[in-house]
């Protein structure tokens, strides 16, 4: 009976906030321009507001002349600053939480800020517009008769003073309203757990016997709990364990190559919904299941520039704002936001695919990618190519990395690590199919695979299953944030993985 009222009162109200997004997708242009106005207003007696003046900027072309494109090392001294205390550095008043954003490609971690209004106003907002987008899709849905399974992070306390560093997913686990404590598993204890092997014995042991109706978390990791989920139960399916689970929502890395994966071992029909957010903010929802579209959140207190990516330069004397983004051309993506950042390159490269409304795919890092012999190769051709070869060869897909190799008279290749739950059976034909696939999906490697003049045919080592786990744990990497990256023009962490192949 509980569940009975608390669905019906969640779902009336959530279902409000469409009225809202409605409003951002009929008036996008506006809608930023505000945004804009907003952050100039509460940042302009900062130290960074007042050495760029924000006082006196009165437009977009004012704001772009005055400021400059920053990315993290840029601010690092800043960041710093606010760390050790000092108040009103890039945003007003004392920061409590940085998000801690430590990926394979740096050794060293960032320390992203998180204020009250980009907890509130952007991450937070987002976890209930997501709720409100499927509830629209799905009037009919029974997702608050049971519980949320959340896989996050975990936080510390700051050496310099009580300020919390933690994996983005704890911080927010951790500001959740009250109520949604009967509404989630595991305990917040175990969800914030910093050792993740113990981590997802805890959590499988804690959400088995519970009715579990959604589930949120990376693809990479989320696998590795239904796993183990599977082996404690002793059932063959997800399905077996928790009958009325109907959506999972993931982000992080590209759903395409745990699809089929996620399909089988969960043995029932559910609905995906894939999100965009990162620490710097939340950015996309997808809000139409037929396609895997991203609707851009334009009312997070985020101010949105993007840069052309021609022939891998950024054009930084072509940026703009969403008044005059174009379709199909891949943009770098630089945020303004109720955190602090400013003119912030993220480093993610998006292409819209929509302008009315306001719609993109996500393409790839502006460092995640391959160009060693101008082809051009982004993370979310490799996606594909590799989603549709593993469908042809009957095999299932873990991970993978590829970075270029030099030969001799300027011609090279490319060179992959792939993990597989189920290797291919015919591993020559898997490498050929790869190649034939990522030659129909870009045109400039295409090109430059002709009659193998300059880039021959890829090599690829194929590993066994828990390769790329068993390195992060090795290189005490183990955790949501960490990951291997796919591309790299660089053979650097490549050649670091080769040597325990």
């Amino acid at each position: 009976m509980k569940y009975n009222i608390f669905n019906s009162i969640a779902t009336w109200s959530l279902k409000k906030r469409i009225i809202r997004i409605n409003s951002f997708i009929n008036e996008p242009v506006k809608t930023q321009k505000n945004v804009l106005k907003s952050l100039l207003k509460k940042a302009k007696d900062t130290k960074w507001g007042k050495k760029y003046k924000y006082d006196f900027i009165k437009n977009y072309n004012d704001f772009k002349s005055s400021s400059p494109i920053v990315k993290y090392e840029n601010i690092i001294e800043h960041i710093n600053n606010m760390k050790e205390g000092e108040t009103d550095i890039l945003w007003p008043g004392n920061i409590s939480f940085f998000a801690k954003s430590s990926g394979t490609t740096n050794d060293r971690s960032k320390y992203i800020p998180i204020t009250d209004e980009s907890l509130n106003h952007s991450h937070l907002r987002a976890g209930k517009d997501m709720l409100s987008i499927y509830l629209n899709l799905f009037p009919d849905s029974k997702i608050f008769n049971g519980k949320s399974l959340m896989i996050g992070g975990s936080k510390s306390l700051g050496k310099e003073r009580d300020y919390i560093v933690g994996d983005l997913s704890s911080i927010l686990i951790s500001n959740l309203p009250l109520w949604t404590t009967f509404m989630r598993t595991p305990s917040i204890e175990t969800a914030l757990m910093s050792d993740w092997e113990k981590k997802m014995e805890k959590i499988a042991d804690e959400s088995i016997d519970e009715n579990v109706t959604s589930i949120s978390g990376v693809p990479s990791w989320t696998l590795i709990l239904l796993r183990k989920v599977l082996e404690k139960t002793g059932k063959e399916k997800i399905c077996q364990v928790w009958p009325n689970l109907e959506l999972y929502m993931h982000g992080g890395i590209s759903m395409q190559p745990y699809k089929k994966e996620f399909d089988e071992i969960i043995g029932s029909k559910i609905n995906y919904l894939e999100i965009y957010n990162a620490s710097e903010g939340f950015f996309g929802i997808q809000n139409n299941l037929k396609d895997d579209d991203l609707l851009l959140m334009l009312d997070y207190g985020i101010f949105y520039e993007f840069i052309p990516i021609i022939d891998n330069k950024l054009k930084h004397k072509e940026i703009v704002s969403i008044e005059d983004v174009k379709l199909n051309v891949n943009y770098a993506m630089i945020i303004s936001t109720n955190g602090g950042l400013w003119r912030y390159n993220i480093g993610d490269t998006i292409i819209f695919t929509s302008l009315d409304p306001y719609k993109i795919k996500i393409s790839g890092r502006t460092k995640h990618f391959i160009n060693a012999f101008g082809e051009e190769l982004m993370v979310s051709n490799t996606d594909l190519a590799i989603q549709i070869t593993c469908e042809k060869t009957k095999c299932k897909i873990k991970d993978y990395t590829a970075a270029p190799k030099f030969l001799q008279n300027s011609s090279g290749c490319h060179e992959w690590i792939i993990e597989f739950e189920k290797k291919p059976e015919d591993q020559e034909l898997f490498t050929d199919i790869l190649d034939k696939e990522i030659r129909a999906i870009n045109s400039d490697y295409d090109a430059k695979r002709y009659k193998d003049i300059l880039l021959k045919k890829p090599i690829i080592h194929f590993c066994d299953n828990n390769f790329f786990y068993n390195w992060l744990k090795k290189n005490d990497k183990i955790g949501g944030q960490n990951k291997v990256p796919r591309l790299s023009n660089s053979r650097d962490k490549l050649e670091e993985l080769l040597k325990t192949l």
